[in-house]
């Protein structure tokens, strides 16, 4: 079992449950997925791009990437229907509890001019997102590796009713957001 898993199951969910005064143990809002996605905008004209792409994201998450396809024709961008533009990742269970334990404890410090997670990146039903135009945070890849040119979308899927009880999960596994709420 994972650390920040562990901290979740025995300090966190009791937290939770007192700070949102929720009656049920089922109503605890939990992290349910990771997905992580990057855009290659380039490999409509060279692929390497996208294989490089495919390459950091399998480093970073330690899983094999799932090719993403354009849905529609877009003549200005000489983009075609079908194209593949880009890739992601979903993580669940224990590689989705080390990913996370890793955003925090080590990727998120290495930002630079850091100063909290904006908490206006949560959506209406409790999700957060983070973007990282600069991949070379993650320790996994080198100076070199950030030739790809795509941005990181990490988008946690959370069991919370509102941005509210994901403010407080995401604070209680010790997410660094900014003060104050929306």
């Amino acid at each position: 079992m994972n650390r920040l898993d562990q901290t979740y199951r025995t300090k966190v969910r009791d937290e939770l449950k007192d700070q949102l005064k929720l009656d049920n143990v089922h109503q605890i809002p939990k992290i349910e997925k990771i997905v992580v996605n990057v855009g290659v905008g380039k490999a409509v004209a060279d692929t390497k791009y996208l294989d490089t792409a495919v390459e950091n994201l399998t480093a970073i998450t330690g899983q094999k990437p799932v090719v993403t396809k354009a849905r529609h024709s877009i003549a200005s961008f000489k983009l075609r229907e079908g194209m593949p533009i880009g890739a992601k990742v979903t993580l669940r269970g224990e590689y989705m509890w080390n990913f996370l334990d890793r955003l925090i404890s080590i990727v998120i410090p290495r930002m630079r001019d850091f100063r909290g997670l904006s908490v206006k990146s949560f959506d209406p039903q409790g999700n957060y997102s983070i973007g990282f135009s600069d991949q070379t945070v993650f320790p996994e890849l080198s100076q070199d590796d950030n030739a790809t040119g795509g941005s990181l979308q990490i988008t946690i899927t959370t069991s919370a009713k509102n941005p509210e009880q994901a403010e407080a999960l995401l604070r209680g596994l010790g997410f660094p957001l900014e003060k104050g709420t929306k």
